[in-house]
């Protein structure tokens, strides 16, 4: 009797096939179930990746124009894919008269000037060799593109007194009597779009934020990337850049720069539209 109980543990090979079998059949059944929550997973966390990168990059953008100097804003005609402005770094009001008290470092265009007063003192002092604009245009005459308004902070500078070294005679004066300062360090930067395109399903663009050194007259195509420049953003199949203001510079006050950025991956574009107001009040 115990070699005949011995005889009866364990299972055939038949029934491990049939386990195999069942356990397969089960195992597709789930698979089936499974495989457009992961599909519609796998999309959601590619569509959101291309929204986060047009987001990123246009949301920095605004932030960089929202303090560009006013009327400063250029683009190319025949190329929309770059963007050029000057940014500021602080700004604030000059003495324009020396009112009841008779003295006073007054603003003046009649002559070269070496110093004014600061009304409500700037949050930080300029520093040596810091810019100073004064009624910014954008035409001949109160163009700092041309060096028209634009002299340079000299030493002893604070906030509320502005230094200028050398001395400067500026063209015009401001009718709200605000002054711009832009840093040392700061050139005009420029937003650049190379590549634009799509190859297997991908875009082929990249999105670039240079500094250049500012021009007299706008550049008739999308300046050359030097090496080593920050990236802002790849995979871009779309990239526009419009600038619209007024049709008279001498009485603009407002511009509006639109953007359209299209990020493509694996056959799948995410497009997003952006329109930021440029203050040109100088």
């Amino acid at each position: 009797m115990k070699k005949f109980a011995q005889s009866q543990l364990g299972f055939t090979l038949i029934e491990a096939i049939m386990v195999m079998t069942i356990t397969a059949v089960l195992a597709a059944g789930v698979a089936v179930f499974l495989r457009k929550p992961i599909d519609g997973y796998i999309d959601l966390a590619r569509r959101t990746e291309l929204s986060d990168i047009a987001d990123t990059a246009v949301r920095r953008i605004a932030r960089d124009l929202h303090l560009a100097l006013p009327n400063s804003v250029r683009v190319v005609p025949a190329d929309t894919a770059c963007l050029e402005f000057i940014p500021t770094v602080n700004g604030g009001r000059y003495r324009a008269d020396v009112g009841t008290l008779g003295a006073g470092n007054v603003f003046d265009t009649s002559a070269a000037l070496s110093k004014f007063d600061v009304f409500g003192p700037l949050s930080a002092a300029p520093v040596a060799l810091d810019r100073i604009v004064v009624f910014n245009l954008g035409i001949p005459g109160a163009d700092v593109y041309a060096g028209d308004n634009i002299a340079t902070v000299g030493v002893g500078t604070t906030n509320a007194l502005i230094n200028l070294s050398p001395n400067f005679q500026f063209p015009f004066t401001s009718p709200g009597s605000r002054f711009h300062v832009i840093s040392k360090d700061e050139q005009s930067v420029f937003y650049v779009c190379t590549g634009i395109g799509t190859v297997g399903g991908n875009g082929t663009g990249t999105l670039f934020r240079m500094n250049r050194a500012i021009t007299a007259t706008a550049p008739a195509a999308c300046p050359a990337i030097p090496a080593n420049t920050p990236i802002l953003a790849q995979n871009l199949s779309t990239c526009q850049f419009v600038y619209a203001n007024s049709v008279s510079a001498a009485t603009e006050r407002s511009g509006l720069v639109s953007m359209r950025l299209g990020v493509t991956k694996q056959n799948e574009t995410v497009s997003l539209y952006h329109e930021v107001h440029i203050n040109n009040v100088p």
